[in-house]
């Protein structure tokens, strides 16, 4: 943060009351849907228009988060733009770009993601940021789509941007622009993206300079610091209230970083005392080869603790407030989760998700399994090659997957993180060579429990074009999604070419450069959730409505659950039921994977 002379302050005279307080808070949440209402109805990638792979922010005059999705991730966004461009040194109509992951310390954690900002002033003074980012579908790099599982090193995965000022006082650098687009494989394509987040953060600023016209710059500041400290406190006592003193150890493991190495191993402390509470991930494993790698913000872990313990709350917006929930977290330099440059990171949300396990985990050692089950990390696979036309193409597919049962239902089934969207198959079939075969739920996928975790998804394509490329990632193969309090793990994902035929094969769930021909059909399967509680404690009448539903088969209603099902499966055998469940299995606080052993 630069010295807070460059900024105006706001008056310690000002009446703020909380009716101010709630309008203030309210318009910048709507601030902020407008802008990414803008976003996705001018973007030209279909990665950001159908998925939703995009955000946007709003930041006070010091870089601190004041509005935004309460989507886990870094909450300095501005930081890196600040002490590039200190603040006397912006301008009305600067405009500020970057996508450098070192550089910015994990503020943006893979190269795709384009992060711009404008500053917003009032009567002549900085008084906030409009921030968006979104992820491009290709800047560049060793193949298509720009972050191959390939990928060895960070200069493979795309053209690096530093933060620098794309426009200054209202003058656009073409030359950047430029040098940017002759990068991509899809020029058009990026140019739109662009014009999209521009767009977004100019009108982020003309809504929050009227915004401060309105109310008035002391009122306006002091709303931020108190919106702020309600957060901070909020987020403290909840916490509080939640995790009693003492301390608490998890291990998750990622299978594979597509390169040889794994399991690779996330061991978390949390320690918590009367006057501090810190978090130590120093003993999680070594940076690798692949890119797995997960060059996490320092502000990542509150903000995301942050989110779950103020998801149910209709009183606080997720602000920099969560920030301070921690006194202290230690990386390690040269690990799976502060990689030295230039490792590879593009692949980083196998990590990222399996990070997010990893805190839950924690909570639920904490809490004697009071928190949800593990989730599987969503699917990611691409198809590259040319159209009937001669053209080029690209299809990144984000498939959907299972979460985790909770303490008092079923997990979520086929939820995408992102956007929890997937393309439709009039979409798919309209824009790539490819013909959408089937779109299921992925039966069995679901972790047994007393709740059981949400099902993946099957999803089957046919190649209509002469050769495509496929590149895949799928994670949880080796060690699948925990359950919790008895609940069983959940069921992994596989893709599969060809299914059922005689040239049957199943691609590594990390890789690239499988080659497909014309009317070869890719079959990709998702995995689930974890279980929460014992699956003999489920009323079978639960059991019997899943088995219907297609969401449990009959053999693992009896094997996981101990209900028999008629051959017909639309009865329970009563008897049966009694007898099988009168085999109760031990229950364990967490079913887990052998790799995950306990923190050493």
């Amino acid at each position: 943060m630069n010295d807070s002379a460059d900024y105006v302050t706001p008056l310690e005279s000002a009446a703020i009351d909380p009716v101010t307080i709630e309008l203030v808070r309210g318009a910048m949440k709507s601030v902020q849907n407008e802008m990414e209402a803008l976003i996705e109805r001018t973007a030209m990638s279909a990665f950001i228009r159908e998925k939703k792979d995009f955000y946007a922010g709003i930041f006070d005059a010091r870089g601190r988060f004041l509005a935004g999705k309460s989507r886990p991730g870094s909450s300095d966004l501005i930081g890196p733009i600040l002490e590039q461009y200190p603040a006397h040194t912006i301008k009305p109509g600067d405009l500020y770009w970057y996508n450098d992951c070192y550089a910015a310390r994990g503020a943006v954690s893979h190269s795709p993601d384009q992060v711009l900002a404008a500053p917003v002033f009032h009567a002549g003074q900085l008084v906030a940021f409009a921030q968006a980012w979104a992820h491009f579908s290709d800047i560049g790099g060793m193949h298509a789509g720009s972050i191959s599982p390939n990928c060895t090193e960070y200069y493979q995965e795309g053209i690096i941007v530093p933060v620098v000022r794309l426009a200054a006082e209202g003058r656009i650098n073409d030359e950047l622009m430029r040098l940017f687009l002759r990068n991509s494989r899809f020029p058009d394509a990026v140019r739109g993206d662009m014009r999209a987040l521009m767009a977004s953060v100019w009108l982020g600023e003309k809504r929050f300079e009227e915004l401060f016209k309105r109310f008035g710059t002391a009122t306006m500041l002091a709303v931020f610091d108190a919106l702020i400290e309600r957060v901070k406190r909020a987020v403290q006592e909840r916490f509080r209230a939640l995790v009693p003193n003492g301390t608490y150890r998890f291990t998750d493991a990622i299978d594979s970083d597509g390169h040889g190495s794994g399991p690779v191993k996330l061991r978390w402390k949390l320690e918590v005392t009367p006057e501090r509470i810190t978090l130590d991930a120093t003993e999680s494993g070594d940076q690798v080869r692949g890119p797995v790698n997960y060059l996490m913000s320092i502000t990542e872990p509150a903000m995301t603790f942050g989110s779950f313990l103020l998801g149910d709350s209709r009183e606080h917006t997720l602000n920099a407030g969560a920030e301070s929930l921690f006194d202290e977290v230690q990386v390690r330099e040269g690990s799976i989760l502060q990689p030295r440059f230039p490792a590879p990171l593009g692949q980083r949300s196998i990590t990222k998700m399996r990070n997010l396990g990893a805190y839950l985990g924690l909570l639920g050692v904490a809490t004697g399994g009071k928190m949800p089950a593990a989730h599987t990390g969503y699917v990611i696979w691409n198809v590259r090659g040319l159209n009937a036309d001669g053209e080029r193409f690209l299809m990144s597919d984000g498939v959907a997957v299972g979460y985790g049962a909770r303490p008092t239902a079923d997990g979520h089934d086929a939820i995408y993180l992102v956007a929890q969207e997937n393309y439709p198959a009039e979409f798919v079939e309209a824009s790539y060579p490819l013909r959408v075969r089937s779109y299921a739920i992925n039966r069995d996928t679901g972790g047994a429990g007393r709740w059981r975790g949400g099902c993946g998804v099957v999803r089957e394509m046919e190649i209509l074009a002469d050769e495509v490329i496929v590149a895949l990632r799928i994670e949880g193969d080796v060690n699948p999604p925990w359950g919790v309090a008895g609940g069983r793990c959940a069921g992994s994902g596989r893709c599969i070419v060809n299914p059922g035929r005689a040239d049957e094969r199943v691609l590594p769930p990390l890789s690239d450069g499988h080659v497909l021909k014309r009317g070869e059909i890719v079959r990709i399967e998702t995995g689930g959730g974890g279980g929460w509680g014992h699956p003999f404690d489920r009323e079978p009448e639960r059991v019997l409505e899943d088995v219907r539903g297609g969401f449990v088969s009959r053999d693992r209603a009896e094997r996981d659950y101990g209900v028999v099902v008629s051959a017909d499966g639309r009865h329970i055998d009563i008897e049966a039921t009694q007898k099988r469940r009168k085999q109760r299995p031990a229950t364990k606080l967490f079913h887990r994977h052998e790799y995950c052993d306990s923190f050493e």
